[in-house]
């Protein structure tokens, strides 16, 4: 029988020829997916802790700004600084109120048209796999009119 092909390579069937090219670039895709998918999921949990972080400082500032006008309405109040440290801790939904401080300056008694400080700390750290990658304090301060 004599060769259809003009190759020196024995005659196959198109089909298997098809199918071990299939192979290799399907396990070429599958060595591509594995060098390429630690760096991706590195990067995936950094966006994640990023944002959990994020969301931490939008409590801080809220805190902050919630104790300020706590502060702001609070000329008569004999506990005033007292009642600005509850507020501002009690305006947050997820954080560690232990670990949340709160400062307020000056110490009372305050007098209508002075400013009042509040500021509020608290800590934060930023981990991937365990690897602590940042951390510090998330820091905010509003000062306000005492009314």
């Amino acid at each position: 029988m004599a060769h259809l092909s003009s190759t020196s390579e024995p005659y196959r069937p198109r089909r298997d020829r098809l199918r071990t090219r299939g192979d290799r670039s399907r396990g070429q895709a599958l060595v591509e997916f594995v060098l390429v998918l630690p760096p991706l999921l590195l990067v995936l949990l950094g966006i994640i802790q990023f944002g959990l972080v994020f969301a931490d400082w939008i409590q801080v500032t809220n805190a902050t700004r919630d104790g300020a006008r706590k502060a702001a309405v609070s000329r008569y109040n004999a506990s005033g600084v007292s009642a600005v440290t509850t507020t501002a801790k009690n305006s947050t939904w997820s954080l560690n109120k232990s670990a949340m401080t709160v400062t307020v300056s000056p110490a009372q008694p305050w007098t209508a048209g002075q400013t009042v400080t509040v500021t509020v700390k608290y800590p934060f750290s930023i981990n991937i796999l365990g690897v602590v990658v940042k951390s510090g304090n998330l820091t905010s301060s509003e000062t306000a009119r005492i009314e």
